[in-house]
């Protein structure tokens, strides 16, 4: 029996330590990791994503299932968009690969943290956001945990709605956009704070801006109340970012982790 205790010990340690992995600690309180995934082994898991389909909107109008967009090694998701020399049948130009939890997971309130590292390209425009499940946009809202255009030293983090989009009826709007420097060509942590009446958005844990649901402007001021999915895509050329180089390409989106916290 002896024998055997510092072999307890140590499996003790190991759990006390893997317990703390799974906490941290924040200005808002204490957070435990529910849900995550850190890119293990060479598959993306159909349990977690799906691929985004292409459709006719602008984001999504170059978005492909080819094996050529997408790689998981090195505990790593790489997104690539891609000059199309891959397939033959398909019109498109450039081909650019995202993945989503529609229909497998939806996040409620909460923390979420994305750590990523993005190439530069002219025509450049890779995003992580969230998206209700069901209700049209922009009624239902969008919110921008990240999105960065060609090679800039910051990104943008924003809240989309009927409110910050159509409803012209109201003047001196809450800010509903903010933005933070990040380090080029290194892996920056994108985050947002969801709660039922606010989000609080951080940029390598440095705070950039809230928003703030605001009764007096009605309930279309702020749909973030209700459980959204994630899309994490890489996209090209756009009104936004405007024309793309091709000899840039092909441009390279790496995400190392998605976390998901509940406070404590």
């Amino acid at each position: 029996m002896k024998r055997n205790i510092p072999n307890v010990l140590w499996l003790l340690c190991l759990l006390s330590m893997y317990g703390q992995a799974r906490t941290i600690r924040t200005d808002h309180g204490v957070w435990k990791l529910v849900w995550q995934d850190e890119f293990k082994g060479h598959k993306l898991s159909g349990e977690r994503w799906r691929k985004i389909p292409r459709q006719r909107i602008e984001w999504s109008k170059y978005m492909s299932d080819a094996d050529a967009c997408y790689r998981v090694g090195d505990g790593k998701l790489t997104l690539r968009g891609i000059v199309n020399d891959v397939l033959p049948g398909d019109t498109a130009c450039y081909l650019t690969g995202g993945v989503t939890t529609s229909g497998l997971k939806l996040f409620g309130e909460g923390r979420i943290e994305i750590r990523l590292k993005m190439d530069n390209a002219i025509g450049a425009w890779p995003a992580a956001w969230l998206l209700p499940q069901f209700d049209p946009w922009p009624e239902g809202g969008e919110v921008d945990i990240m999105e960065r255009l060609n090679g800039d030293n910051f990104a943008y983090q924003t809240v989309h709605s009927w409110f910050t989009e159509r409803d012209k009826a109201v003047n001196n709007k809450p800010k509903s956009g903010f933005r933070g420097s990040i380090d080029v060509g290194k892996y920056n942590t994108y985050g947002v704070e969801l709660y039922k009446d606010s989000l609080c958005f951080f940029i390598n844990d440095k705070y950039t801006g809230t928003y703030r649901r605001q009764e007096e402007y009605g309930k279309a001021q702020y749909p973030f109340d209700r459980p959204m999915y994630l899309l994490i895509d890489m996209q090209l050329g756009g009104s936004w970012v405007g024309t793309v180089d091709p000899k840039q390409l092909p441009y390279e989106y790496k995400i190392d982790y998605v976390r998901f916290y509940k406070k404590k």
